[in-house]
């Protein structure tokens, strides 16, 4: 029997800050959706709380990979996670476009956004190409 460690690769391995980094952006995530409802902008409000459902779904799905069953369950949690921030990417866009948030106002948000798109997309490779070395092995 092969041990969980030596088939489930753990993220803090990977990027030691990707759990801490997920929950500050929800956090940010509920500041911008906050900052939405303050105003009588109903489409506006409808887009922010889309965003906010995705935005939050990152890191849970991290906190799930973290938990992987597999290395198989760590690369498919991470890849929703890599989804949901793809989805946040054009909730944001639409926000900032439509001007229901100044663009200046989510430009922090939407670098924020990009770097952990850039960590995620990273972590999967690396558990990717590992799980093919092991596979060769």
């Amino acid at each position: 029997m092969v041990s969980r460690e030596s088939t489930t690769p753990q993220p803090d391995r990977v990027n030691p800050n990707i759990r801490e980094r997920t929950v500050s952006y929800a956090i940010r995530a509920v500041e911008v959706y906050r900052f939405v409802q303050r105003s009588r902008d109903g489409a506006g409000k409808i887009i922010a709380k889309q965003f906010l459902r995705a935005a939050v779904s990152v890191g849970a799905n991290v906190e799930e990979a973290h938990g992987g069953e597999s290395r198989a369950d760590f690369i498919h949690k991470f890849g929703i996670a890599q989804k949901e921030v793809r989805e946040c990417f054009y909730w944001l866009r639409l926000m900032a476009e439509s001007k229901v948030v100044p663009s200046q106002r989510l430009s922090a948000i939407r670098q924020e956004t990009e770097e952990i798109y850039a960590v995620l997309t990273a972590i999967i490779v690396k558990a990717k190409r590992n799980a093919a070395k092991q596979r060769e092995s």
